[in-house]
């Protein structure tokens, strides 16, 4: 026989479908010792799914609910009007009503309760329905309470469910509806108690907000509350609100506002005393749940009852490194560009790779600062380093360091940044000096036929080895990488090049009052590989737009058969032989290529057709040599000029020729600055092609399902998987689901291990008003369409688009072709789309916080890649 209705004692861990995220937690919540919870029980979702399944109308409006996006908002809300007076009309089963009848007798027939909805989809570790469906306060009588329960069905379907439903990717129909049927206590307050501070994510911190009445009103935000934060036993910050209303219960049901007393307004709402005990009570019900929680509560004749316990889904969770210190992190995906989480097994190569120990948290990757800042000479070094490169991160630690209590409760220990300010001096070290001097070119050409040759070792020693050799080799090779990527002489090399670029921007903005004049003299130098691959597409784009039939493919085409289709059109094969030959060269790369488990475009070459159709829109024929032409003409104009202007100063012929020599420096070496990260991607991919011939090896023995499944086991589980012939698979399906929520979630640039976020504000007072702040790092002032592109696969550029995005690494270079400017909420001035903007010559703007936000696609902007801002000029379309 199938439960319609459970009291809170009979529901366990097990019964998530049956009653829901909110009645699972509180059939949890009444099992805690010295946690009072007002009685009740839950008509389950066996009940709604009879309910449901009698009816057809409703049926076959959930097919209809079912095909619409949230673009479709007129339909979505006639079609959910629809569901929900269906629901709120409908007869309730005699059984059903049976069943709750008998616990309204229990719990007493002249009792008040509170009939809320709880979802399955709700109040869960990886999901908040919060205040999606419908809650009621004060029902008397069983007649009253059927038609609340009708009601909270009905809620499911409010368009704001609906469309939160399809955001999130949740089918209407696997969302069931549970309702919670629970004594009301009336409270002389209440209010939420956060076990993690919102505001900052600190674990540590406790936050409670608290008002007189009931709770209802404080959580719709119709009435202001006290805001108390509590840290280990005392109460270290106060905020006492005016409180002129209240709701309260009527003897009749319902409920009521009425204004509060003059003389009660700007009383505390708890005592000192009763902050503390719920601190402890609320400490007790985290401890519980094993999770940070958001709680309801209520204060009624001096007594706390709690209605409520969710885990709060928004925190970002903590690196899993801990010895219980108090340590500071550093977010690695900022300094990388990749702010999305990396899967497990690139994470362990990523690892095996860097030359710092890295603690992990939330699918991304952090370096440990704690001592580095805990000295004074670690401090300055640290900031130093940060600080062209995100001056954001620099800020946010520049704000940590005034905190001298945390500061001195950073464990000592050994140091990781070993250089920094000196880089960035005005006198070079030996090693870069002597490069410096000979400003010879055919260095950086050696150092490239040097890190070919050791690729080429790297694949020949791989690609015939199967099981634990291969894994050996792997590792084996990870020191050749780290020894290719540390090389003194490749390092010198870049930071000479950077160290060029910093020189002239000083200069001359010294001596000539002109910004970022490297900028310019940067566009179309040699051996940038990155840029390279940007204007290769557009070679590939000239052979694509002289075939219709192909152009045509273009629109729909098959990953599966891609190369085979293309065989079969006229001019196909020609497109298959230019698209070959580029991804010979550049098909390791991908957008997040520093995760080894992303798919490359090798491995999916449709992904370059976008980027291919955007060039034969917006480019003519022969656009590669044009381009690279005209930026080379510019910087060589632009060296003339700097020079003629130099001359005419006091001491000028001295001053031209240090330029001319620092230009010419410049120009030989900083396009390098691409290429080490280009040889660790060309490895990495050789890796992978390895790991997936294992991979396949597991499929058959059916140790996963799908070859992909090994992205989710680290290097050494998948080592043990391939070495044992056994795994559990439900570690990988339990990391999938971590993973989900892990892509939902923004990463911090700082935290400490206590979970607080620790933030940097850019100091903007000379900017425009409503200007948006940010990073300069290609100079130049261009106006035009925003377009917002979030995937590289999704974007749709036009003549005259301002690429706006989260973060670009390599793979988006060949969209930078087609774009006149450039946003970003991530990046720093030596960055990969930094560099690159500037030797396109494309005005650039970075590190905007929450661009992708605040600027709407088809917004017209104007962006001032010199002083650094973006500034909104009209709504578009």
């Amino acid at each position: 026989m199938q439960t319609d209705v459970l009291g809170f004692d009979e529901i366990n861990e097990t019964d998530l479908l049956l009653v829901g995220g909110k009645g699972l937690n509180l059939g949890e919540l009444s099992r805690i010792e010295g946690v009072r919870v007002p009685a009740g029980f839950c008509v389950t979702t066996a009940a709604y799914q009879r309910m449901a399944g009698q009816n057809g109308n409703i049926s076959s409006l959930l097919d209809r609910l079912s095909l619409l996006t949230t673009a479709d908002r007129e339909q979505i809300a006639d079609i959910s009007q629809e569901i929900r007076n269906e629901i709120e009309n409908v007869k309730i089963d005699a059984e059903i009503k049976e069943a709750i009848s008998r616990f309204h007798s229990k719990l007493g027939e002249r009792e008040a309760y509170a009939v809320r909805s709880s979802a399955t989809a709700e109040d869960l570790p990886n999901a908040s329905f919060a205040g999606q469906q419908d809650s009621y306060l004060n029902i008397i009588g069983i007649d009253d309470i059927l038609k609340h329960v009708a009601r909270c069905w009905a809620s499911l379907f409010t368009e704001r469910a609906v469309i939160y439903r399809i955001q999130n990717g949740f089918d209407h129909r696997k969302v069931q509806l549970s309702v919670v049927i629970q004594q009301m206590v009336f409270p002389q307050a209440s209010g939420i108690l956060f076990t993690a501070d919102p505001a900052t994510s600190n674990r540590k911190v406790l936050s409670i907000d608290a008002s007189f009445g009931l709770g209802e009103a404080l959580v719709s935000g119709l009435v202001s509350a006290d805001h108390y934060k509590v840290r280990e036993g005392k109460v270290i910050e106060k905020t006492i609100s005016a409180k002129k209303v209240a709701d309260y219960g009527l003897k009749d049901g319902g409920t009521e506002e009425r204004a509060i007393e003059t003389g009660r307004q700007k009383m505390q709402t708890l005592t000192d005393e009763q902050i503390l005990q719920l601190e402890k009570i609320g400490r007790t019900i985290e401890a519980h749940f094993n999770a940070p929680q958001d709680i309801e509560w209520c204060l009624a004749d001096d007594k706390f009852f709690f209605v409520q316990s969710r885990p709060i889904t928004t925190l970002f969770p903590l690196p899993e490194k801990s010895d219980g210190r108090f340590r500071l992190y550093m977010s690695v995906g900022h300094q990388q560009m990749m702010t999305e989480p990396i899967k497990p097994l690139g994470i362990s190569f990523f690892s095996l790779m860097s030359e710092y120990e890295l603690s992990r948290a939330g699918g991304r990757l952090f370096i440990d600062l704690s001592h580095d800042l805990a000295s004074a000479a670690g401090r300055k070094i640290v900031l130093a380093a940060l600080g062209k490169n995100d001056p954001l991160m620099h800020n946010a630690l520049s704000n940590f360091m005034k905190r001298k209590e945390l500061v001195k409760s950073l464990p000592n220990g050994k140091r990781m940044f070993k250089f920094g300010a000196e880089g960035f001096s005005w006198s070079l070290p030996a090693d870069m000096a002597k490069i410096y001097r000979k400003n010879d070119i055919g260095i950086v050409k050696r150092l490239i036929s040097k890190a070919e040759e050791s690729i080429k070792n790297a694949e020949r020693n791989i690609q015939h080895l199967t099981g634990d050799e291969l894994f050996e080799a792997l590792l084996e090779d990870q020191k050749e990488l780290k020894k290719v990527l540390h090389d003194k002489e490749s390092m010198a090399v870049i930071m000479v090049g950077i160290y060029a670029a910093f020189w002239i921007n000083k200069k001359m903005e010294k001596w000539l009052g002109e910004k970022s004049a490297a900028d310019t003299l940067s566009q179309s130098v040699p051996n940038n590989v990155t840029s390279e691959m940007g204007l290769a597409l557009l070679d590939v784009s000239d052979v694509a737009r002289k075939y219709p039939e192909v152009l045509d493919y273009f629109k729909q085409p098959n990953d599966e058969t891609f190369f085979e289709d293309l065989e079969k059109l006229e001019g196909g094969p020609a497109v298959r032989t230019a698209l070959r030959e580029f991804l010979n060269q550049y098909g390791v790369r991908c957008t997040g290529e520093i995760d080894l488990t992303k798919t490359r475009w090798s491995e999916r070459p449709t992904a370059l057709i976008p980027l291919i159709v955007s060039n034969i829109k917006n480019f003519e024929p022969g656009a590669r040599k044009a381009k690279f032409e005209q930026g080379r003409l510019e910087a060589e104009q632009k060296e003339r000029d700097l020079l003629k202007r130099l001359e005419k100063l006091k001491g000028g012929r001295k001053k031209a020729k240090k330029t001319k020599k620092m230009i010419s420096v410049l120009r030989n070496f900083i396009g390098y600055r691409e290429y080490p990260k280009y040889a660790f991607i060309k490895r990495y991919f050789i890796y992978k092609k390895a790991l997936m011939k294992e991979a396949a090896v597991l499929q058959k023995k059916k140790l996963i399902k799908a070859k992909e499944d090994i992205y989710y086991l680290s290097f050494d589980e998948l080592r043990d998987a391939v070495r044992t012939g056994q795994l559990d698979y439900r570690m990988i399906e339990e990391r999938k689901a971590a993973y989900e929520l892990y892509e939902k979630l923004t990463p911090p640039r700082l935290m400490t291990s206590e979970g607080e976020v620790i933030f940097g504000e850019y100091h903007s007072g000379s900017l425009p008003e409503g200007a948006l702040p940010g990073i300069p790092v290609s100079a130049g002032v261009i106006e035009g369409r925003a377009r917002v592109v979030l995937k590289l696969e999704e974007a749709d550029i036009e003549e005259g688009d301002i690429l706006v995005t989260a973060f670009t690494d390599p793979s988006w270079t060949p969209l930078f072709v087609s774009v006149k400017g450039l946003v970003t909420e991530v990046g720093g001035l030596m960055t990969h789309g930094a560099v690159i903007a500037r030797e396109y010559g494309l005005p650039a703007v970075v590190g905007v916080e929450n661009a992708t936000k605040a600027i709407k696609d088809g917004q017209r902007i104007r962006i001032n890649g010199a002083e650094g801002y973006v500034e909104i000029v009209d709504a578009g379309k």
